[in-house]
């Protein structure tokens, strides 16, 4: 008996595996290939250009960690915008504040929601909510648009590609910025820091964001089926600190039940570990340290060129490779 199997490459050495049941569904929008699969470990899990961006057995990691953190840290949120978010996890989690007056979804891509509504009907269960208008339009477009508005933004954007690639510009942030008002609060996916693109692109999201908001943070959750099981989500306000203004008292008193995030593990998720500040606040990633020689070639490569003995191993402190392994 044949098997099916669904393979996600995280870098172009290394793929993770998903053993499959059936495809439920393929189709190509306007803006991107979109694949729903029924797997063994992980149940239905909805794919985007190959790239995973949920299973039913993970997905309230993300996005209870995308929405509870704001609003937690914001004393009172009444009007909320999702840019992207188009599977509607983050929407379900934002429509459990009683105290919301409205949210705004802006998603480009109108299929996308189709199928979360189809084929993942515990996640996209809020649409019908009266306080959520949904838009079908560019979220940067929108944003450059709106003044003074909103309390919380949350981008639930796809990988800086694509149809999310506008979503991690400078001018982009900048839009959100005064989209906001005074004291709002923006927090973004941030993308993974283990793999050399997605830390690339992590790297320049916070350079890029820092400079804009007085308090600019990252924290982080583990998420098995994203790569390296390792994912950060940035926070940034003028207003707001994620710790000196959290107030777990009040937020526990709300009565949510969660699977994943607690107010114990809000403050943990801002303690990031040594390799992923230095990637942040020195661009240093992780290749810089644990390049090796291998059969008198250097790697990982620089600039994807294999350096060869006699060209630059001469120069390269191996002492530091040895040390950091």
């Amino acid at each position: 008996m044949m098997e099916l199997w669904f393979s996600e490459f995280h870098s172009t050495d290394f793929k993770v595996d998903f053993r499959i049941r059936k495809q439920l569904y393929g189709q190509y929008s306007d803006y991107q290939h979109i694949q729903v699969f029924d797997t063994y470990e992980f149940g239905r899990m909805l794919v985007m250009d190959n790239i995973v961006m949920l299973t039913e057995k993970d997905e309230f990691i993300y996005h209870e960690m995308i929405t509870h953190v704001p609003m937690a840290v914001h004393s009172n949120v009444e009007r909320a915008l999702i840019i992207g978010g188009g599977d509607g996890g983050t929407l379900r989690e934002l429509c459990r504040y009683d105290d919301l007056k409205e949210i705004v979804m802006v998603e480009i891509d109108s299929l996308v929601v189709k199928v979360a509504k189809d084929y993942f009907p515990s996640v996209a269960n809020s649409f019908d909510d009266p306080r959520v208008t949904l838009l079908f339009e560019d979220g940067l477009r929108y944003v450059r648009r709106c003044r003074d508005m909103f309390d919380v933004i949350i981008v639930d954007s796809t990988d800086p590609f694509g149809p999310g690639e506008s979503l991690f510009t400078k001018e982009f942030y900048g839009n959100c910025s005064h989209a906001l008002r005074d004291g709002g609060i923006l927090v973004n996916q941030h993308e993974g820091t283990f793999y050399h693109n997605d830390a690339v692109e992590a790297s320049a999201t916070y350079k890029k964001t820092s400079p804009i908001f007085k308090n600019t943070f990252v924290y982080q959750a583990h998420i098995p089926v994203y790569p390296a099981g390792h994912w950060l989500f940035g926070f940034m306000s003028d207003r707001y600190h994620p710790l000196d203004d959290f107030d777990p008292d009040r937020w526990n008193a709300r009565g949510l039940k969660t699977d994943y995030y607690n107010t114990e593990l809000h403050r943990g998720a801002f303690a990031l570990p040594n390799y992923v500040y230095r990637l942040l606040h020195e661009g240093v990633l992780l290749d810089h340290y644990y390049r090796r020689a291998i059969g008198g070639t250097v790697w990982p490569p620089q600039n994807d060129t294999l350096v060869h003995d006699g060209e630059v191993l001469a120069d390269i402190d191996f002492s530091e490779i040895e040390k950091h392994g």
